[in-house]
């Protein structure tokens, strides 16, 4: 795959602001391997741990965006589009971006062009039908692709991907005819909410330790990567999971997040789509 880097060390942003932020959620619900293999029915654990998210934790988690007069970007399989679409709906009449994350949280790698095509197709439907949007952005469930997949995406109007790691800036995907394709804002597993905050019996590592990072020191580490970003003019953006981080005693570290950012009016709070135009028309093409 060709991916095509910025020369500028430095990019530029709107109003000459210092750096940009794309606040950016997973709304997963209970998609994900369970659904995949069939044994979702068989395990209603695994069901209402995933369901919390748009059930419990994306309400507070939008009054919190809302409190601090805050935008996101959420990546949501359709499925969860399916079975809470007033859920959703909020998230767009509150002023979010609603974008492409599967169906049922497929695993793209694993799948053949055509079976990534009739994902997409019927996600699209989905969003259309429910919801009467469009999304120009994706961000690929498994934090893979195949080598088409970008070319892909293209086919359904997505202008942008948060999938890949490669960066700190955005930059362009290469099509194979050499063309500029999608913008990828890359993001980071080191500042995604599993890494800290997600709890596994299963495997049960590591042995021995907490599996449950100390609140205050989760804040700390996001705010000080969000100040490292800030510093360098660089586009910062989140692999946040709001079953994960919108629990109640969670909150607290989304707040002293949230006020970092607010603090600097010179931070660019963006979609994930405002970046990929204005990445797009800083480079002199037209989308």
């Amino acid at each position: 795959m060709a991916l095509s880097f910025p020369r500028s060390t430095k990019p530029s942003w709107p109003g000459g602001k210092q750096c940009a932020a794309a606040l950016a959620f997973d709304l997963d619900g209970p998609t994900g391997d369970a659904m995949l293999d069939g044994s979702l029915s068989r395990n209603l654990r695994y069901f209402t741990e995933g369901a919390y998210g748009p059930w419990r934790a994306l309400p507070r988690l939008l009054d919190l965006l809302k409190a601090h007069a805050l935008k996101a970007t959420f990546f949501v399989p359709t499925w969860v589009v399916l079975h809470w679409p007033g859920r959703c709906e909020r998230i767009l009449k509150e002023g979010h971006e609603l974008a492409y994350h599967g169906h049922r949280h497929e695993v793209f790698k694993d799948c053949s062009l055509e079976e990534q095509r009739e994902i997409m197709g019927r996600s699209r439907d989905v969003f259309a039908t429910r919801l009467g949007v469009k999304p120009l952005g994706f961000r690929t469930p498994s934090g893979d692709w195949s080598d088409e997949t970008a070319g892909m995406l293209t086919e359904f109007g997505v202008i942008y991907s948060s999938s890949m790691r490669g960066d700190d800036r955005p930059y362009f995907h290469v099509r194979a005819d050499g063309a500029r394709g999608l913008v990828e804002i890359p993001a980071r597993w080191d500042i995604d909410d599993y890494t800290a905050l997600a709890y596994f019996e299963d495997p049960d590592f590591p042995t021995g330790l907490d599996r449950i990072s100390d609140y205050r020191l989760v804040e700390q580490n996001w705010r000080q990567e969000f100040l490292g970003y800030h510093r360098d003019g660089l586009c910062w953006t989140t692999i946040f999971h709001p079953k994960i981080v919108a629990k109640p005693g969670r909150l607290q570290i989304l707040e002293g997040l949230f006020r970092e950012i607010n603090e600097r009016p010179d931070v660019w709070v963006a979609h994930g789509a405002e970046i990929a135009r204005w990445w797009i028309a800083e480079s002199g093409e037209v989308s």
